[in-house]
């Protein structure tokens, strides 16, 4: 008579539960690192986004760093008046505000960037390149499948 061990629980292998306890596991730790620099996790994500690009729309950026509009409005707000980031008007249509960020925005970024670096790699290593690849990939892959339309939000 063989002895079958029990089988997991559901939300151990349910994919939805897996990456919202990474989630917690991993950004809890980097978000410690940054609010070392003054930076909340909701700031770092927005700074994130725009350190190395061009403004982008609020409806954009909220999809980017997977936060409401409402709640982004006043993410943004602290971060305008700490001098981290400007919104502007889209040059081709005024109705569209444009977030960007500041000299001062971008230089924390760069503090943080580079530690936020060395955490992934760090949380990677254990993996081994190919698997850590191969995970960055296959999430990539359900992102492109299964999240927001790019038209959705694409800048005019």
């Amino acid at each position: 008579m063989s002895r079958r061990e029990p089988a997991q629980p559901f939300v151990g292998a349910y994919l939805p539960a897996l990456l919202a306890r990474v989630h917690a596991i991993v950004s809890g730790e980097f978000h410690a690192v940054a609010a070392t620099h003054g930076c909340a996790a909701a700031e770092w994500r927005v700074l994130a986004t725009l350190a190395e690009g061009q403004p982008v729309s609020i409806g954009r950026l909220a999809g980017i760093v997977v936060m409401k509009q409402p709640t982004l409005t006043r993410v943004l707000d602290r971060m305008v008046a700490a001098g981290q980031v400007d919104r502007v008007r889209h040059p081709g249509d005024r109705r569209i505000v444009l977030v960007s960020i500041t000299p001062a925005g971008r230089q924390l970024a760069r503090k943080l960037v580079p530690l936020a670096r060395s955490h992934e790699r760090s949380l990677l290593r254990p993996l081994g390149p190919r698997r850590a690849a191969g995970m960055k990939a296959g999430l990539q892959r359900l992102i492109a499948l299964h999240g927001p339309a790019a038209e959705d939000h694409a800048e005019p």
